[in-house]
């Protein structure tokens, strides 16, 4: 078990949701940590965070600002930084589909310039968060994901003597999260009393910020190098989050957007002949790998999954019900939603 007292840690992106969320549970979990760096290019999104988070209560606390696009600046930031988050991305599908080469430049050359400031600094571990859209992508924020989960997992290959670990979080869509169905809905009930469905028979995955950080932290104190972690989390059917928040509302079928799923996928058949049941979590494991597979299956007594299983928002055998998705949101978004 890492002990994170007296380290350093880097979060790129990290004035989001989860972001956030990391931040209030280290600086909890570890109050003699060394350093804390949130690093991001909102200067606004980090002055509303320093109003949380001051100095003056936790004065190991650091506001970078910088861009993943700026190899020189992530060089500067990670100096003398013991574990890197990376959190930082376009996230929007239909942003991306409108806006493809920004997508790029942020999730994929961003990517590589964090792989290359790590091994050109002293950082011992990283963990990159992914999506449940780089699984078998159809849009480009998808495709650009997969693309920087592939970088990462890669970068275990070239890391020559240097010690580090490079692995991925995947995972669903995070309840209350900025940008997200339910804030969304929330909003729209207030304002319009009407909740826009894309596609009735839409399904998601749904994860809360509190389980999004125990994955990140249980990737960074686990990971080997090269794994690909997704979790073992319920599915909610987008009809059942609208009847939970707004069943008095209008519900109109507006259809989906540009790039988006009608269900969202985190393993594929074709991933299963490297997937690996863990208990809480999925592994799947990196096709070229630096150490023993016999030797990590028996550390963390890992069961290899059927070939051909798959793991998609449709097919989940738990599932949120209406009552349970009001809970979980008074609990995890709106402490003053009416149940």
């Amino acid at each position: 078990m890492l002990d994170f007292n007296n380290k350093s840690i880097l979060i790129t992106g990290g004035t989001g949701s989860l972001g956030k969320a990391l931040t209030r549970h280290i600086l909890k979990k570890y109050p003699e940590i060394r350093r804390l760096i949130i690093f991001s290019r909102d200067e606004q999104k980090q002055f509303q965070m320093a109003q949380e988070f001051t100095t003056q209560e936790h004065p190991q606390i650091r506001f970078f600002i910088g861009d993943v696009r700026d190899k020189e600046r992530l060089i500067r930031a990670f100096q003398d930084i013991d574990y890197v988050i990376h959190a930082a991305a376009m996230k929007h599908v239909h942003i991306a589909e409108y806006n493809p080469d920004e997508c790029i430049k942020t999730n994929i050359g961003g990517a590589e310039n964090v792989v290359d400031a790590c091994l050109k600094t002293n950082v011992k571990r990283v963990v990159a968060l992914s999506t449940d859209k780089a699984c078998a992508p159809i849009n480009l924020y998808g495709a650009t994901k997969l693309t920087s989960d592939k970088l990462f997992i890669a970068a275990n290959n070239i890391k020559g003597k240097n010690s580090i670990r490079f692995s991925v979080v995947r995972y669903g869509n995070v309840m209350g999260s900025n940008g997200s169905v339910i804030p969304f809905f929330i909003n729209k009930k207030k304002e319009e009393g009407k909740l826009p469905i894309t596609d009735p028979n839409m399904t998601r995955f749904n994860i809360s910020l509190k389980g999004g950080v125990d994955m990140v932290m249980y990737a960074l104190e686990n990971a080997w190098g090269g794994e690909l972690y997704v979790p073992k989390i319920p599915s909610y059917k987008i009809m059942d989050i609208a009847e939970a928040i707004g069943p008095e509302c209008e519900k109109p079928i507006v259809g989906i957007r540009p790039g988006e799923k009608v269900h969202e996928e985190m393993i594929t058949p074709s991933d299963s002949f490297y997937t690996y049941d863990l208990g809480k979590y999925y592994a799947i494991l990196p096709t070229t790998h630096m150490w023993d597979l016999k030797e990590y299956l028996n550390m963390f007594n890992a069961i290899r999954v059927p070939q051909g299983f798959s793991y998609n928002s449709e097919n989940n055998s738990e599932w949120e019900t209406v009552e349970g998705l009001r809970r979980l949101i008074k609990e995890h978004v709106d402490i003053s939603f009416k149940l």
